[in-house]
């Protein structure tokens, strides 16, 4: 008999449930190449084929059918099973599993890590950031920092905080020196680095005659932020993600100005609901949201 490529599974299941790839990596958070990979890998390690091919939709075959029927009750047992054990588990160390993406993980989780491990010494963390939106229920996570708007099919989420998301313009020192020194429509003719749009909306809302254009653009804000840093240019970010650059005088703020934007959606977190009462994470869920609500308040 083969055997079964568990990680696969997840993929199959999706495309099966929606029978259309592009919509099940979307679910997934992966690319549709990524995701049709899967697929095939699934179907070659098996030796035969589980969907049909209809133009853009793939039917489940008989084959496909008869794996169905048998695959989603034996993950969801596998998930009931780990959320069980989760929750049974009295060891002395306890593992919470969290996915974040790395601009949060860098620019302010990491930061603040030694205050958690001073208050819970007994629960230890397991971070992933990555740029992918892993699957939360059938990867194993305990819980995953979100900054999307939703829905999340079979998980509870809430906001992390109230305040709305702000954006700034912020600088390395000897930037923002150099900027003070002219005219306040020079940041016109500066670098930018980041979202074109993000940079509009900025410029409107100073009041500042501009078709930005910048120099260059991140899949990481992260990565932007260490350019800025650098002295590459100017970058428009969180407020959340500058405020210990800012303390720290790595990087100056360089306007009063600040904008929302439906691009800049609040943090979230995201986990299975049958762990909302698992004690781990509530404490997780409680020092996370204090501490961001200090790093607001402070910031202004």
């Amino acid at each position: 008999m083969t055997r079964m490529p568990l990680n696969l599974l997840p993929a199959f299941v999706a495309v099966a449930e929606l029978q259309n790839v592009r919509a099940a990596a979307e679910r997934l958070h992966l690319t549709h190449s990524a995701l049709s990979q899967q697929i095939a890998a699934l179907e070659a390690r098996l030796g035969f084929q589980l969907f049909d091919r209809h133009a853009r939709r793939l039917v489940l075959n008989p084959a496909g059918e008869a794996l169905l029927k048998k695959v989603v009750p034996a993950l969801d047992i596998i998930h009931e099973g780990i959320a069980d054990a989760t929750k049974a588990s009295s060891a002395a160390e306890t593992h919470l599993r969290i996915a974040m993406s790395p601009t949060f993980a860098n620019r302010w989780f990491l930061p603040r890590i030694e205050r958690w491990r001073s208050r819970y010494p007994r629960i230890t963390l397991d971070i992933d950031a990555s740029q992918r939106a892993v699957d939360i229920a059938r990867e194993g996570f305990h819980a995953g920092i979100r900054n999307a708007a939703g829905p999340w099919p079979g998980l509870t989420g809430e906001p992390l905080y109230d305040e709305p998301t702000r954006l700034v313009v912020v600088a390395s020192p000897e930037t923002a020196a150099r900027l003070a020194q002219q005219p306040a429509d020079a940041l016109t003719q500066a670098a930018l680095l980041g979202d074109r749009e993000l940079w509009r909306c900025w410029f409107s809302a100073a009041g500042l005659i501009a078709q930005p254009e910048p120099v260059m653009a991140f899949n990481d804000i992260g990565l932007m932020l260490q350019a800025a840093e650098q002295g590459l240019g100017l970058a428009i970010a969180r407020v959340l993600y500058v405020s210990d650059a800012l303390d720290a005088g790595r990087l100056v703020k360089i306007s009063s100005v600040s904008i929302t934007h439906e691009l800049a959606l609040p943090h979230s977190m995201v986990y299975p609901a049958n762990l909302e009462d698992w004690s781990a994470l509530q404490a997780f869920r409680e020092w996370i949201k204090a501490e961001l609500r200090e790093t607001l308040l402070q910031a202004g």
